[in-house]
């Protein structure tokens, strides 16, 4: 991994999120999670209960906020997680439960920071909520090479905003002569 970090060329294999249900660029978007018994980890903590670990729910909502926040900057920087300032959690998801991430950016700074509002939901339920700062660093700026393209968001994920940024730009347009977009 350390040979793939400073050729540039590592893309991050772990996705916690499914899908996107909206995306809105520079100020939300909102993404679904499936969780099943056949992921491993929800039977590590109790393997007697599986639980999905709250730690890969901030997770989910960090790839959500920061692909909301890196493609504010059309993904030119590297969108680093900062801190937590705030995270509380009102419940645990199990298998069976699609969660949904929100994230509503609250302000991005030209200094190079973003601050994003996040909740997760299990249907109406508030499992989660918080706050995510990330800070943007240009290659000059990191402490090692990570290549031309962005570390975290690179591949399927940024072809997934692209299709989305082409549907949302077909939706707003307005029907000509009588005719759906």
């Amino acid at each position: 991994m350390d040979s793939q970090l400073q050729s540039g060329t590592a893309v991050m294999r772990w996705i916690w999120i499914d899908r996107f249900e909206a995306f809105e660029s520079g100020r939300m978007a909102r993404t679904v999670k499936n969780i099943t018994f056949a992921e491993e980890h929800v039977h590590d903590p109790t393997p007697s209960y599986p639980l999905f670990p709250s730690s890969l729910i901030i997770e989910g909502l960090a790839q959500t906020a920061g692909l909301l926040v890196g493609e504010s900057r059309d993904f030119q920087d590297k969108v680093i997680l900062a801190k937590l300032p705030r995270m509380e959690f009102f419940g645990h998801a199990v298998p069976g439960d699609t969660l949904t991430y929100e994230a509503h950016v609250a302000d991005i700074r030209a200094e190079g920071a973003a601050v994003v509002d996040v909740r997760a939901l299990r249907g109406n339920q508030t499992l989660a909520e918080g706050e995510i700062v990330f800070a943007f660093l240009t290659a000059e700026q990191a402490p090692i090479d990570l290549g031309d393209s962005s570390f975290v968001f690179a591949g399927p994920m940024r072809a997934l905003i692209r299709s989305l940024r082409a549907a949302e730009a077909r939706s707003s347009r307005p029907d000509q002569e009588g005719q759906a977009p």
